[in-house]
């Protein structure tokens, strides 16, 4: 099963990708938690992704998509993932199928989106 949670922070993402992965029996995968790991690990993308970072700026598409690609193609996503808080706009979801068409991962089977309530 291939999942994309998508919603702000505090909707729940996380929440409820705890339940799907126990349910689903397979690896949650949050971009942020990617990209901490990378640069605390020194890889090629986490210290490209750092230099962004320090100079204030956002880390690019590329980088998070190159960091997504590496994850996805480790053993453990062969039977799904629960992506996490990724694609954020319509350029990363293009980005994204055209990925998992490349992996043969045939795309994603279930997308949700949490609001967040206004108090």
């Amino acid at each position: 099963m291939r999942i994309v949670l998508l919603g702000a922070p505090g909707s729940g993402k996380g929440t409820q990708s705890k339940f799907l992965v126990e349910h689903y029996n397979v690896p949650q995968i949050s971009t942020g938690d990617l990209l901490r790991a990378q640069v605390a690990a020194g890889s090629p993308l986490g210290r490209k992704a750092k230099e962004a970072m320090d100079n204030g700026q956002l880390v690019s598409d590329d980088i998070v998509l190159g960091m997504i690609r590496e994850r996805l193609s480790e053993d453990d996503t062969r039977n799904g993932f629960i992506l996490d808080g990724f694609p954020r706009n319509l350029a990363q979801a293009g980005a994204l199928d055209a990925m998992l068409a490349e992996l043969g991962k045939h795309g994603v089977q279930r997308a949700g989106l949490r609001k967040v309530a206004r108090e």
